[in-house]
């Protein structure tokens, strides 16, 4: 077995090694968790969870600066954010406790006709057996805690597989939750590098629920590969549109933009890419975002005063600067970056009308590069900001609540920001995908709803009416 190395992104120093997991090393991971599951005996009390989940907050809370700090090392994304991204994790956390505590099933109305007098009907909810989570780098602790801390918070044995250019995070939070008295094999982590491998991971027919954050041509291929009645649910990216109208307060909108744009590099999947700005403000707001963004403080992502850190990996930042010159090359105005400050970071960039076919406009950037194009008529902008083939978060600023109502009716998105950037999420809302963006409904509560079955009850008694 040989080991994965984990190194900074920022300038590519060691930080540590993790174990690469073999085919065997799945198997006995998912016979583990099956037989945990088939077990009914040996499931573990919800008092219980509760118990462990509580524990685990008050750890993550006790360590936030270390694990801000190691979040930040490995996967990038400034320490400013990343001791947010901790926060979140922990919120989350109790999130799972007060939904265990909150939720329940339902009774099922009888005795509306003949053939259901007499009778009586309730569900309650059980684990749906064991679940299988590949994430995402670019928030390797909360997208981990997204994923994980529900199975555990319903009693699904999980086998997790974190991104293995960011996994300490993982391994971070798997540790907590084993000191928090979590039993070791209700929790594996697994990080194959082998494709064939992980394909494996995710197809097993004792794979119940699959959950994925990641590309939408890694999450669709591994979906066609799961056994027939896995469940799952996919987060993939977006080209987040903004629609700005011609009354939007440009002091308030600008900077929240500039924030939702150019947050972790670009690197999330409903950063601001594409803002429709009406023509009497476009070019005001274009210069406006590139004042913003060429006085960001882009470099190390450890320090506390970094806005913006590196890409993840140097391929990218080269990705990322071929697309912005093709698009220049093409007739878009460069207002401010459009270069490689270093071999891992990118100058925040603004580009103020690139052509509608120009990959920037029509591909997920997952970079700091943020596009402002202008319009006439907000129907025509809406029709542009619905081209695309995804579909997840948008936004509309604007003073009018008539304004406001026909983009969250016309917009093809899953949620409507009024005022607020793309970027915008709290972990007990929905967040979920549409079209090639994601399948399922992600967001701490009802992730813990669909790895759960609703099970029914109908009794009979000759004493009911």
């Amino acid at each position: 077995m040989t080991d994965i190395p984990v190194t900074a992104p920022y300038d590519g120093s060691a930080i540590d090694t993790v174990p690469n997991s073999t085919m065997e090393d799945v198997e006995k991971a998912m016979a583990t968790a099956h037989a945990l599951y088939r077990n009914r005996d040996g499931w573990l009390s919800k008092p219980k969870r509760i118990e462990i989940l509580r524990r685990a907050a008050e750890i993550i809370k006790e360590r936030r600066q270390e694990l801000a700090v190691q979040s930040a090392r490995e996967g990038g994304k400034p320490l400013m954010d990343s001791l947010v991204e901790i926060d979140r994790a922990a919120d989350g956390v109790e999130n799972c406790v007060e939904v265990l505590r909150s939720e329940g099933g339902r009774v099922i109305p009888m005795s509306l006709n003949p053939s259901s007098t007499g009778r009586v009907a309730f569900t309650q909810f059980e684990p749906i057996g064991p679940v299988v989570a590949v994430s995402a780098f670019n928030h390797p602790f909360n997208l981990i805690v997204h994923q994980v801390t529900p199975a555990v918070a319903v009693g699904c044995p999980v086998v997790v597989k974190p991104a293995d250019i960011t996994p300490l995070s993982c391994f971070a939070f798997v540790d907590i939750l084993h000191e928090a008295g979590l039993p070791k094999e209700w929790c594996q982590i697994v990080v194959p590098q082998d494709l064939d491998v992980a394909s494996a991971l995710v197809s097993d027919e004792r794979n119940a629920f699959f959950s994925f954050i990641g590309s939408a041509r890694v999450g669709w291929m591994l979906r066609s590969k799961l056994a027939p009645g896995t469940r799952c649910a996919l987060e993939h990216g977006g080209a987040a549109p903004v629609i700005l109208a011609a009354d939007a307060d440009l002091d308030d909108a600008l900077p929240r933009l500039a924030k939702g744009g150019f947050y972790h590099a670009g690197q999330v999947c409903v950063s601001v890419q594409r803002i429709f700005a009406h023509s009497s403000i476009a070019e005001k707001a274009a210069k406006g975002l590139a004042d913003l963004a060429s006085r960001m403080k882009v470099g190390d992502p450890t320090l506390a005063d970094t806005e913006v850190g590196p890409l993840i990996r140097t391929g990218e930042v080269d990705r990322v600067d071929e697309w912005v010159h093709a698009a220049v090359d093409s007739g878009a105005k460069c207002l401010t970056g459009g270069e490689k400050l270093t071999d891992s970071c990118y100058k925040p960039t603004v580009l103020l009308d690139p052509p509608a076919d120009a990959n920037v406009s029509t591909m997920e950037i997952f970079g700091p590069v943020i596009c402002v194009y202008s319009y006439d008529d907000i129907d025509q902008a809406i029709e542009q900001a619905n081209s695309l083939p995804v579909s997840f978060q948008a936004a509309v600023m604007t003073k009018d609540i008539d304004t406001a109502m026909r983009v969250y009716n016309r917009i093809d998105a899953t949620a409507v920001m009024v005022n607020e950037h793309t970027a915008f999420r709290v972990d007990w809302m929905p967040f979920a995908g549409a079209r090639q963006s994601g399948h399922g409904v992600g967001g701490i509560p009802f992730t813990m709803h669909e790895m759960q079955i609703e099970k029914m009850m109908v009794l009979r008694s000759d004493e009911l009416q």
